[in-house]
């Protein structure tokens, strides 16, 4: 039972126009998924992915009205995005010309990295990626070598490390494989591998004992999501949760996947998911994200929910 690496990440806004107008026109990301949050059909859920929606590229958005999140430990300090190492000048030019802001280029974990914020303060890093295979959306404004190829490594902030620790390797079977100082000083980060390894597929955690606890808001992470293969490895991982009494949701139907959550115990949100079916389950890949997608058991409420949403584009 082995996770294979970061699936999504779930953070939130307060500004669903500007933020989906960010990560298409900005970050070139593709917008996979216009739906609705399942829980709160008033919000917008927005899936921001590669160009075929895969398994470990989505950054998704629920659109709440909220304040800005006060920054502390509790909490998932920093979102990863891969891209390829001759990139990292690329994006230093294009994200200070949008006026965002942005750290220098650095060695980050031994990575080149580059640190920035997006307009609402969710803080991001930019790491040089490894050799392989990526899926360049056609219609991005950011040319195909220089796109984003996928999530990671995700940073989340504790207060300490043992507990965190036990839940991460005992019972997540994550491996620990290094150390190294937080960039901005605030302690040390330990970094934790799934899978195959390499930046898809690595938490770090930072332990931060001088910080405030933090509160969510808007630019603050709301969960983070690691990939299993298949229905029956998500049904083995909340059969293991509850041996080790560890209060879950159980499985949820999501639709583009199935969802098992549970907080470690840092407090911080988890949520394992399935890589299937994916985004094209409800239309086509041509087209996927451009309409309004609603899962089954909502679209006898349609109109209902469409009246409530304000306009994106």
């Amino acid at each position: 039972m082995d996770l294979t690496g970061i699936h999504h990440l779930t953070a939130i806004t307060a500004d669903a126009p500007a933020n989906n107008r960010f990560y298409t026109d900005t970050l070139g990301l593709r917008r996979v998924k216009k739906t609705v949050n399942q829980d709160d059909t008033s919000a917008y859920h927005l899936f921001f992915a590669d160009g075929k929606g895969s398994a470990g590229t989505d950054l998704t958005f629920f659109d709440w009205p909220v304040a800005r999140e006060r920054r502390g430990t509790h909490s998932i300090s920093r979102t990863g995005l891969r891209v390829k190492e001759e990139s990292l000048d690329y994006w230093a030019a294009r994200l200070r010309d949008k006026g965002l802001l942005v750290g220098d280029i650095a060695m980050t974990d031994s990575r080149g990295s580059l640190d920035f914020e997006d307009p609402e303060g969710q803080r991001f890093r930019l790491t040089a990626d490894q050799p392989g295979d990526a899926n360049p959306w056609e219609r991005s404004p950011v040319p195909a070598e220089h796109q984003i190829r996928g999530l990671g490594p995700i940073t989340i902030s504790v207060p300490e490390l043992e507990a965190t620790e036990t839940v991460l390797t005992r019972v997540m079977n994550m491996r620990r494989v290094r150390d190294y100082a937080s960039p901005d000083g605030e302690g040390q980060v330990h970094v934790f591998e799934m899978g195959e390894g390499g930046p898809a597929a690595e938490l770090h955690v930072a332990v931060q004992p001088g910080l405030p606890v933090a509160r969510q808001g808007a630019g603050a992470v709301h969960h983070v999501a690691f990939r299993t293969p298949d229905v029956k490895t998500i049904h083995d991982w909340a059969q293991r949760l509850n041996e080790f009494r560890i209060p879950s949701s159980g499985e949820v139907e999501r639709y583009y996947f199935r969802s098992l959550y549970f907080r470690e115990p840092g407090g911080n949100l988890f949520e394992i998911a399935t890589d299937g079916p994916g985004f094209a389950v409800d239309e086509p890949m041509e087209t996927m994200g451009e309409a309004l997608s609603l899962p089954p058991f909502l679209e006898p409420r349609r109109a209902q929910i469409e009246a409530g949403l304000k306009p994106l584009d």
